[in-house]
Formats: structure tokens, C-alpha cells, sequence
């Protein structure tokens, strides 16, 4: 007799980012058991009030009552307790919840929110859907961000970084993209440099999917500072990260975060580089979805 599927709602609020952490977490989950996920789009706030009082969930109605509830983001954190209330199952939610963390059965944390409890999963930064593939030794990333609300913006500190290691490693096939938050004066000044061995892809220029299949066959990368989800996606691609210098408007949890792998080895700033220091891939596999994965499957999941 076969085990039937585990029933997951999933719940979105539009945001890319915010859905790439539960796809995450979801991959991790299917190569360990058979899922069913069905995604939801987070109601209104009016409706979700309405569920809670009434025990009744209108987005659910005709879905399999789920196995487990996940969300990232902070409009899935009331769906996530209206629906656990009227379907029941678990409700996981990615991120420090603005909502008291005892209301939900777990809370999957970056470290540096300094959060911590029995219902607290810590991880090395948000979870990502990024996987390792068949490494090249002489294919690099360069991925360049722009400024934010917690980093200033050095445009000419960057692009002199960037010369830096392109020509130091004339072995190496770079190629340079940027973000969103890029400022077009950056793009411009990184597509007017000179390096027989760099190929700049402004993002504008991708399509969806083309970064993670460059981090799966990197097997070197350098990150702008104020990048975090992708200094994460690097690590989890198992790609050697570099870390190029960007300024931090005021020291903050993000910062903290980025102080703390470059503590721990796991990556290598452009200040060590320049003494002499070398990327390294990390030692062991960093996947923080497979990590939180098996902690709801020992929890939940293993006994079903």
C-alpha cells in the first residue's frame, strides 16, 4: 500500500523573493516524501479577520485538509493561523513573524535576527530553491546590486574591485551581472571594461532560472556586500564567495550577517583577498532547506 502524499498549502503574497523561500523548503521537502502542494494567494485582510472568527477558510475550501502550512512574508501570518484554524496541520512560517512566535508550530530564522526557542529553526540566512551541479573550475559569477536600505552605493570603489579580480585571474571566465536596485551609471561603467575574459549580462538581459543554472556550475563567485539572498544562493550552489566591499549606511542585522560568515570562513572579503587569501567552497554542504526539511520531518512527518 503506498503512503499517501503529504498535503502542503503553500502561501504566497506575490513577492519573488518571499516565494523562493518556500519553493525551497518545498524542493527540500519532495526529495524526502511525496507532496501534494497547492498555492494559495494570501486573501484580503478583512477576509482573513472574517476566517478567524468563523473558523471558516474560503481560499481552502475543496483542498485536501494539509500537513503542514507555509508562508514567507508577513501577509501569510494571520492566512497561515486562520487557515491551521480551520483545516488544522502545522503552520510554518519563514522569517521572524511580526505576530507572537508561540502562535505558530515553527519559525524559520536567519541568525542574525537573534531569535531563538523550542519553536525556532535558526538557519544561515533565508532558505533558497538553488541547488550544486557539474562544476567548471574556470567559470566565475560576478553579482553586483545596487544600493539599499542598508547599504550606500561606492560606484567607482566597485568597478575598481571588479578590475581587480578579473585581471588577477585571467584563467577564470567571469561573468558579470547585476539587480534591480543597480543604478544604470554602474551597469554602464561595468560594461565599458576591458577584459578579453568578462562578459557582463545585465540583468534586464536574463531570463527567468539563468542565474541559478550559472551557480550551480560556478565554482567561484564574487558578491556585492549588499546582495545577501544571493551571498546565500552562492554558498548553497557550493560556489568559493567573495565578498566585494560595499558601505554600510549603519551597522544592522544584515551586516551583522555578512560579519559573521567572513568570522566563520565560510566566506572570504575583498580586504582578505587583497592580503592574499584565497576563496575557498565551503567545507561541508550548506543547505539550510535540507537542515530545516529534516527537522519537520523527525518532528511530523517520519511517524505518518
Amino acid at each position: 500500500m503506498s503512503t499517501p502524499p503529504v498535503v502542503v498549502w503553500a502561501f504566497t503574497d506575490g513577492k519573488a523573493g518571499h516565494e523562493n523561500q518556500t519553493r525551497g523548503l518545498l524542493k527540500a521537502l519532495a526529495q524526502r516524501f511525496t507532496l501534494d502542494t497547492r498555492w494559495i494567494r494570501v486573501p484580503a485582510y478583512s477576509s482573513v479577520l472574517t476566517s478567524l472568527m468563523t473558523r471558516r477558510f474560503l481560499p481552502g475550501a475543496g483542498l485536501p485538509p494539509p500537513t503542514l502550512l507555509i508562508g514567507a512574508g508577513h501577509r501569510t501570518h494571520l492566512p497561515l493561523l486562520a487557515a491551521r484554524r480551520a483545516f488544522g496541520g502545522r503552520a510554518v512560517v519563514l522569517m521572524k513573524p511580526t505576530l507572537p512566535r508561540v502562535w505558530f508550530d515553527l519559525c524559520v530564522v536567519p541568525e542574525h535576527d537573534g531569535v531563538s526557542g523550542a519553536n525556532v529553526a535558526v538557519t544561515r540566512g533565508a532558505l533558497n530553491a538553488v541547488e550544486p551541479g557539474a562544476k567548471r573550475a574556470d567559470t566565475g559569477l560576478i553579482l553586483v546590486g545596487g544600493p539599499s536600505r542598508h547599504h550606500g552605493w561606492a560606484e567607482r570603489e566597485l568597478t575598481a574591485q571588479v578590475e581587480a579580480i578579473v585581471a588577477r585571474s585571467a584563467d577564470v571566465r567571469w561573468t558579470l551581472t547585476t539587480s534591480r536596485r543597480t543604478p544604470p551609471g554602474t551597469t554602464a561603467r561595468l560594461q565599458e571594461l576591458k577584459a578579453a575574459n568578462l562578459n557582463v549580462v545585465p540583468v534586464r538581459d536574463t531570463a527567468p532560472g539563468w542565474l541559478p543554472e550559472q551557480l550551480a556550475s560556478a565554482t567561484q563567485a564574487w558578491v556585492s556586500e549588499d546582495s545577501v539572498s544571493m551571498v546565500y544562493e552562492a554558498l548553497t550552489a557550493g560556489c568559493a564567495t567573495g565578498i566585494l566591499a560595499v558601505p554600510a549606511r549603519r551597522a544592522s542585522r544584515i551586516t551583522r550577517g555578512i560579519e559573521l560568515l567572513v568570522r566563520d570562513g565560510l566566506v572570504t572579503s575583498y580586504a582578505q583577498w587583497q592580503a592574499g587569501a584565497r576563496l575557498a567552497a565551503p567545507t561541508q554542504p550548506f543547505n539550510e532547506a535540507a537542515r530545516v526539511a529534516d527537522r519537520i520531518a523527525a518532528r511530523w512527518l517520519n511517524a505518518a
